[in-house]
């Protein structure tokens, strides 16, 4: 009997499962598909989609220790479709590691780490909705880019 906690079970003379698969995040197929289907709809010039407008604020202190990894913005009023994509709209205008020659190494994205994309951090208010006069993106409000400190100075 084996002594690791893993449940895989090796039967036969088949090669030893860890538990593992060979793919990679975000490189199958279907994974690449639905990321090119999504930029197509995500873009500006899909015309006369339905918007809602939502209004991101912050809700945490300004002490809390999570605005020391994501600086906030302030209020950010955007037109998406829905409270996780007004998410999405908000950080995509912060700078990411993908866009300078700053990247730690490759297929790193630092999008994931944006303060709006943190419900402890911002919340999502809808203050209209089904609109068409209006592209997606954000309406109100200033995004820095300088969200990429250095951890080294020069």
């Amino acid at each position: 009997m084996e002594s690791d906690m893993s449940n895989v079970s090796r039967t036969g003379k088949e090669e030893i499962n860890n538990g593992t698969s060979p793919t990679t995040f975000g490189k199958s197929v279907e994974s690449q598909a639905q990321t090119k289907d999504a930029g197509a709809q995500a873009s500006p010039d899909a015309s006369g989609e339905m918007l809602n407008i939502y209004r991101l604020e912050p809700i945490a202190a300004t002490d809390d220790s999570r605005w020391d990894n994501s600086p906030g913005h302030g209020t950010v009023v955007v037109a998406a479709r829905t409270t996780g994509d007004a998410r999405i709209v908000a950080a995509a205008r912060e700078l990411d590691f993908m866009e300078v020659d700053a990247a730690p190494a490759e297929d790193v994205t630092t999008v994931n780490a944006s303060a709006f994309r943190d419900d402890k951090l911002y919340t999502v208010i809808e203050i209209d909705r089904n609109r068409r006069d209006v592209t997606r993106g954000i309406l109100d409000g200033a995004v820095a880019v300088d969200t990429i400190r250095p951890v080294q100075s020069d």
